[in-house]
């Protein structure tokens, strides 16, 4: 199959996918005469494989390791799991992150409760006031 046909198949743009092959995460397909590129089954199965890893948040550099363990299944799956394990941290860490961050919007939605013009809305004063370097109620929360 061309390049078009792959891309209708999996749903990945054309262009991802000639980056995906660039970067090594794609083996190389087959060249027609005319120099187009011809794809197979296997092509769809490493798409899949990338596009799945991508789902899951792992940078290419991870999916490129691993493919690499895909092409020497003869390796200990070792450094798999502790890339795995990285994963999982750096996943808590940003829901650590992100629920800090909802900690202080909704202690800055506080400010504000009843319809007022925007000169007396207490988000807006916030916000005016932390871009002039003075504190705000959504810096002030701990959690």
């Amino acid at each position: 199959m061309r390049i078009g046909e792959l891309s209708r198949s999996s749903g990945c743009d054309v262009e991802t996918i000639r980056y995906y092959e660039r970067e090594g995460l794609l083996d190389a397909p087959r060249r027609e005469a005319n120099g187009y590129r011809r794809y197979d089954e296997g092509h769809v199965v490493q798409l899949n494989f990338v596009r799945h890893c991508r789902s899951l948040g792992m940078s290419l550099s991870d999916v490129r390791r691993l493919r690499e363990f895909e092409r020497n299944p003869s390796q200990d799956c070792d450094d798999i799991n502790t890339l795995l394990d990285r994963q999982i941290a750096q996943i808590h860490a940003q829901r650590v992150a992100l629920e800090a961050l909802e900690r202080q919007l909704r202690a800055l939605r506080e400010t504000c409760r009843h319809h007022q013009p925007a000169s007396a809305c207490g988000i807006l004063q916030n916000l005016q006031q932390a871009a002039a370097g003075a504190g705000c109620e959504c810096h002030a929360t701990n959690g």
